[in-house]
Parts: structure tokens; C-alpha cells; sequence
């Protein structure tokens, strides 16, 4: 399958794993180069600066022809790591960058600089206007089957409002954990599709076997929304504990990101804690269980390797 997409990044299928918090690690990048499409791996799922570069370097070493790789940096201000993890990404090399939740202009700016090629997060014309502006070399639209935190336009309405509007490529995000699902999305008029969900039962994957095991029981009428983690909506599997816990702000948190002046460090704070929950649910199972997964864990039947995972959308 040659698209916009395979040429721009030299890959043989148009395909990118997606970069999902705690879960996308070095190994799966690696099987995803392997099997002939690019993988990405959140800059945040590394504390440390050194660690990062680390993690830079090794995926140089094993880059392989016809797969990429790449990182993506949440470029809010909730995010303080931001600025030094684009100066590594920058000074180190990779293939792409992929941009969520924020203002991209810097990352466009010194990416490409360094011949990094820039795909922006967005989930909706206006935020594609914006992002196509500044530079970047494609958008990956969000739509509302995606994993995480997804947008609320159906995919073909989505894809199709993007190209009639825009000059640079559509990658699809959500929705796609089948053959057949993949094939919409680029008759729509993508040149591609983003991963992940998918990818979570994989035997790669650093999370615990509970999640993995989680991602194979439940379906997609398990998914649902909570505000819980990052005060943006994201899709989480609904456990018993979720629940338990509920899935919307508190009323204080409600009055605060209403207010100007606090909404930030609220967000901020909101942002932490999410993510410490997220982090002690993926790497230990506990009655405590945030698992972050979109709608098309429906087709995990069992854990298995990454590369046989890619089968299922190449053969």
C-alpha cells in the first residue's frame, strides 16, 4: 500500500503505532520498524533526560529500511519537561515528531530545522487551519473512535472536511483495529492511519499482563469517558473501580477551570495526578485500575506478539 504517507516517511505500510502513555516502549518500536511501518513513543514515558537520550540512540541503531520512528511531546504547559525533550529529540535525530494537546509553533520551528518532519494532533478544522499555518507537515485527525483523549467528529465527516480544506496530508487516528477498518479510513481520503489501542495486548508491551489481559476480556462497550485523569476527556475501560470513582470533575474542579487565573494550575495539577494514576495501574494491578484504551480492543483476542498484531492490517 503506497500513499502520501509511505513516501513521507519511507515506510512500506501506512501505519503509525501510536504513542500511548506507559505503554509504547523501545521493543515495540523496534518489532514496528521491523514489520514495515513507523512507531512513535511518548517523550514523558521517560523521567529523565538521559533516559530519553538513551532511548534515542538505541532506536537509531536499529532503525531498519522501510520502518520509522519517532516521539511525541505534549507541548502544553502542563507538560515542564517539554522544552528540553524537544532539544534532545532535535539534537538527536528521529523521523518525526507528533504534537498533542497545545500550541505546536516551537516544535514545528526547531524540528524541521533539523529535517524532523512535524504530524500535529487536531480534532477539528479549526485546530487543523491553525497547525497547516505554522508549518507542519501533516495532521492527524482524532476522531471520535479513537483511544485516549479523542475528538467528537465521526471519522469519514472528519477526514473528508480535512482534505477539502487543507494542502497537507490526513493521517486518521481511531477506529482502526481491522483490515477492513484501515481501508475506510484511506477510501475517506486519509493517507494513513495511527494505532494504538490495538497494540496494548502486545507481548512487547511493558504493561502489566492485567492490563494486557484486560484489553483481550473487555470490548467496545466497555469504553468510557472520564475527566478524572487529565481534565480533558479520555477513554478509559470500565472497571469496577472507574465505577466506584465516577468518571466526571469534582464540583471544585469545576469552579476552578472556570476561573482564568487558576484553570492552568489546575489543569496542571489535575494533569499529575492522572497520570501517577495511570502510571500505578499499568505497571501494577491493583483494585485501583485506570486502564487507558479506545473501542478497538474488541479485536484483541488474545496477547500477542507486535508483529503478528500487524498482520492483522497488512495481510
Amino acid at each position: 500500500m503506497k500513499t502520501p504517507l509511505t513516501q513521507l516517511l519511507n515506510i512500506k505500510h501506512p501505519i503509525i503505532m501510536a504513542p500511548m502513555f506507559l505503554v509504547s516502549n523501545i521493543a515495540m518500536v523496534k518489532a514496528a520498524m521491523q514489520a514495515g511501518i513507523a512507531g512513535c513513543i511518548p517523550a514523558l514515558n521517560y523521567r529523565t533526560l538521559p533516559e530519553l537520550r538513551q532511548a534515542i540512540t538505541e532506536l537509531k541503531a536499529a532503525k531498519t529500511e522501510g520502518g520509522a520512528f519517532g516521539f511525541n511531546l505534549i507541548v502544553n504547559k502542563s507538560n515542564l519537561k517539554f522544552p528540553e525533550q524537544l532539544k534532545v529529540c532535535c539534537e538527536l535525530g528521529c523521523d518525526f515528531i507528533i504534537t498533542s494537546l497545545g500550541n505546536p509553533k516551537q516544535v514545528i520551528e526547531e524540528a524541521q530545522k533539523k529535517g524532523i518532519l512535524v504530524f500535529c494532533d487536531i480534532v477539528n478544522l479549526e485546530q487543523a487551519k491553525k497547525v497547516e499555518s505554522l508549518g507542519c507537515d501533516a495532521v492527524i485527525a482524532v476522531n471520535n473512535e479513537a483511544g485516549g483523549h479523542r475528538g467528537s467528529i465521526a471519522p469519514k465527516q472528519l477526514i473528508e472536511e480535512l482534505n477539502e480544506a487543507l494542502k497537507i496530508p490526513v493521517i486518521s487516528a481511531g477506529g482502526v483495529g481491522t483490515k477492513t477498518q484501515l481501508e475506510e479510513k484511506l477510501s475517506f481520503g486519509a493517507v494513513g492511519v495511527s494505532v494504538g489501542s490495538p497494540f496494548i495486548a502486545s507481548e512487547e508491551a511493558g504493561v502489566s499482563k492485567e492490563y494486557k489481559e484486560a484489553c483481550v476480556n473487555y470490548g467496545a462497550e466497555d469504553i468510557v469517558l472520564t475527566q478524572k485523569i487529565s481534565g480533558t476527556p479520555c477513554t478509559v475501560i470500565n472497571t469496577p473501580y472507574v465505577q466506584e470513582i465516577g468518571t466526571e470533575q469534582t464540583w471544585l474542579e469545576k469552579i476552578l477551570n472556570k476561573n482564568k487565573w487558576l484553570k492552568k494550575y489546575v489543569k496542571m495539577l489535575r494533569f499529575l495526578k492522572g497520570t501517577n494514576m495511570v502510571t500505578k495501574a499499568a505497571i501494577k494491578a491493583t483494585y485501583k485500575t485506570v486502564w487507558v484504551a479506545g473501542p478497538t480492543i474488541e479485536h484483541s483476542k488474545a496477547i500477542e506478539p507486535v508483529e503478528k498484531i500487524i498482520e492483522r492490517f497488512t495481510n
